[in-house]
């Protein structure tokens, strides 16, 4: 497995000139296809399993012992964010993504199995399977992420990555969007297939393996487009090609490093360490919103079937913010990622505040989720970019894991989930709100400990 996963060597470099130059453009584009279509794959097997809670139900399984089979897949995303990306730091991207791809698909389909074959008549032996492909499902998962940002840091300059990511973190909203047609339309097609007239069991097939054949689909096309580095392509360097690079950046940073000194490098850094506390409390405000939206408004009167709209407008709003985000960063603010994280996350503490003044006007509260969904996407997809702006080549994937770790352990799943959601219980919805604002604050500040760093952007751009 370590031969197959290796980077592949560097090519002698070809000669500059027009036909390098074209030939590097296209490959940029090829890549950046591979990193999308592929990155957008993981979303088709990655929550599946909260849309097979309902047609669970009626089979013997209960709510509660289903929220654990649930809570596995985003305990293991966030670890696997972090550890598996000191694998990937030192490993080939375009076999390391569709693999991973590969084994989430494999671990998804797998699901049906505790439900077909063991059921509710034994209901422990069924949820402890369950848990364990749902982990494996996360875990293969946290393959996705960081094999994409080592070919970012690769083919895109420090000077055009924010543009580039927000456009690439498109992908995660085309391939969450098409799990639920997927499902309802992999069940009518092909569910009497395998059940005959057994409706009840159709579900599986459109949940579980119509997404896993289709994800392995996809594994294979990313593997056709997706190439390691410009040098194992016989290209220059993009710092060398483009002529921008970051102001940590060394030729060193080309070569794969052992695991121990990626941890080092990564661990020491205190920079990584500010923005992945700023990413813990994004998270908070990001998953804080939305999980409890739904929540919020049907005990204010609303039906649910308003509450669905109100967080797919919240979802959809993201797709052009991320965008807008993006663009400012490296065009406006040149490459510096702190000052439009700060700006973003003061918006969004404004916007929650008449949230929490109006929660009983529904008009007023989908007005505020679209701003919000605009808003707190383009600080999350910043966080990851800066963590591999930050980071050298040959570490950028750990350090964008453990930016990540912290926003889905200690953001998500200790305060959004838990914490949000005792205070509300306890205490209600405004003090609820409050404690958003001040995760705002929070972020804000732990970015602000970044902003000096990145001034050399800036003097870059007016020499």
């Amino acid at each position: 497995m370590k031969n197959f996963l290796a980077p592949p060597a560097f090519k002698p470099e070809a000669e500059p000139g027009p036909k390098t130059d074209a030939r590097y453009r296209a490959l940029r584009w090829q890549v950046f296809l591979g990193i999308f279509i592929g990155y957008a794959g993981f979303y088709i097997v990655r929550k599946n399993f909260s849309m097979a809670i309902p047609a669970l139900g009626p089979l013997g399984f209960d709510k509660t012992e289903l929220s654990i089979v649930l809570s596995m897949n985003a305990i293991a995303y966030g670890f696997s964010k972090f550890v598996m990306a000191s694998i990937s730091d030192r490993s080939n991207a375009r076999r390391f993504l569709p693999l991973g791809l590969v084994l989430a698909a494999l671990s998804m389909a797998f699901m049906i199995v505790p439900v077909q074959c063991i059921g509710a008549a034994h209901k422990t032996a069924a949820i402890v399977m369950m848990a364990v492909l749902n982990f494996l499902v996360g875990w293969f998962n946290g393959m996705g992420w960081p094999p994409c940002g080592r070919v970012m840091t690769h083919w895109f300059s420090i000077k055009e990555r924010g543009t580039w990511m927000s456009f690439w973190n498109c992908a995660h909203n085309v391939g969450g969007a098409l799990v639920g047609p997927m499902s309802a339309y992999g069940a009518t097609w092909f569910g009497s297939w395998f059940y005959g007239t057994n409706e009840k069991m159709y579900f599986l097939i459109g949940t579980y393996a119509f997404p896993a054949a289709v994800a392995i689909l996809v594994a294979i096309i990313a593997y056709c487009l997706i190439r390691d580095t410009p040098q194992s392509c016989g290209l220059p360097s993009i710092e060398k090609w483009s002529g921008h690079a970051a102001q940590n950046y060394s030729e060193k940073d080309e070569k794969a490093i052992s695991v121990g000194q990626i941890f080092k490098t990564v661990l020491s850094n205190k920079l990584l360490w500010y923005i992945a506390f700023a990413n813990a409390f994004v998270y908070m405000v990001r998953y804080g919103c939305l999980d409890w939206a739904p929540t919020l408004l049907t005990e204010s009167g609303q039906d649910l079937k308003n509450a669905g709209w109100a967080y797919f407008a919240y979802e959809i709003a993201a797709i052009p913010g991320t965008i807008f985000c993006g663009w400012l960063s490296d065009h406006v603010f040149h490459g510096r990622r702190a000052l439009p994280t700060m700006i973003f996350m003061a918006l969004v503490g404004l916007v929650i505040f008449i949230y929490s003044q109006n929660y009983s006007n529904f008009n007023v509260v989908v007005g505020c989720l679209i701003a919000i969904g605009f808003l707190i996407y383009g600080p999350v997809m910043l966080i990851g970019v800066q963590a591999l702006d930050l980071a050298p080549k040959n570490a950028a994937g750990t350090a964008a894991g453990l930016t990540g770790f912290m926003g889905y352990v200690l953001g998500t799943a200790v305060l959004a989930n838990i914490v949000i959601g005792w205070v509300a219980d306890n205490w209600g919805w405004q003090p609820t709100f409050y404690l958003l604002i001040g995760a705002c604050l929070v972020a804000i500040l732990f970015m602000a400990l970044t902003y000096n760093a990145e001034k050399y952007l800036a003097e870059d751009h007016r020499k």
